[in-house]
């Protein structure tokens, strides 16, 4: 069969025709000099067909975060009390990490371009604290009714995202190059030894037991303190002081 036969390539849809006309343009032209007029004119289409598809100019620079949000709400969702929590906010934190990794030049195109652009970095940021609260609100339904659940959530929370973004700003700061996936499991990995023992309903880390004293000594005149080996050292003199405080 002859080459002419073979079946035409696939058009690209018109949200990437935009996507991509808006880019080149970017490139070319600079972010603030170009106007939707412009992306659509060089995509072939009308001003309502981007609007149909992006609600302003700063949206088509970032075309896929909707979805991955919704994916991940969904992904945390689906879990279960089987599933560690704070292991579960990791692989949910991957999922924005393949977002990036389908299409490396455009990840570091768009690096590119929201370093230059204030306006874009702040609606960055937008986006990445709505992560950021997804999170949250999965870890907060999963640490309800702890002393300090609310404050386990959010502090991890925001410690999986830090992590996950220092990664993936280093593999596109390389211009995409180098494994992602393994600068961020490595990344992710020190969030979860450093707080996997949030998720354990164990017993505190510090306890404090008061033991009858000496002869004429007061009841609570001698105290014995027994810490896990991980209880943070500050906890430990934390628990101390209250304890001689009480005595």
């Amino acid at each position: 069969m002859s080459s002419s036969s073979a079946a035409p390539a696939e058009r690209p849809s018109m949200r990437e025709a935009l996507v991509s006309a808006a880019f080149r343009l970017f490139l070319e032209r600079g972010y603030e000099q170009t106007t939707v007029d412009d992306i659509v004119a060089l995509a072939g289409v009308g001003r309502r067909s981007f609007f149909r598809y992006f609600p302003s100019k700063e949206d088509v620079v970032f075309p896929d975060h909707e979805r991955c949000l919704a994916d991940m709400t969904a992904f945390l969702a689906a879990g279960d009390e089987e599933h560690e929590p704070v292991r579960r906010v990791c692989d949910a934190a991957r999922l924005v990490l393949r977002m990036y990794a389908e299409n490396p030049t455009f990840s570091v195109q768009r690096y590119r371009l929201t370093r230059k652009v204030p306006g874009l970095r702040a609606y960055e940021l937008s986006v990445v604290w709505r992560y950021e609260r997804a999170l949250a609100e999965y870890l907060r339904g999963r640490f309800a009714g702890r002393p300090e659940g609310t404050l386990q959530a959010d502090v991890i929370a925001a410690a999986v995202v830090a992590a996950h973004n220092n990664a993936l700003r280093s593999w596109l700061r390389s211009d995409g190059v180098g494994d992602a996936g393994a600068a961020v499991d490595r990344a992710l990995g020190y969030v979860q030894r450093e707080f996997g023992h949030a998720a354990e309903p164990a017993e505190p880390p510090v306890r404090v037991h008061p033991l009858p004293g000496g002869e004429g000594g007061r009841p609570d005149d001698v105290v014995v303190l027994v810490s896990r080996r991980d209880a943070p050292l500050w906890r430990v003199v934390q628990e101390l002081e209250a304890a001689l405080g009480r005595a």
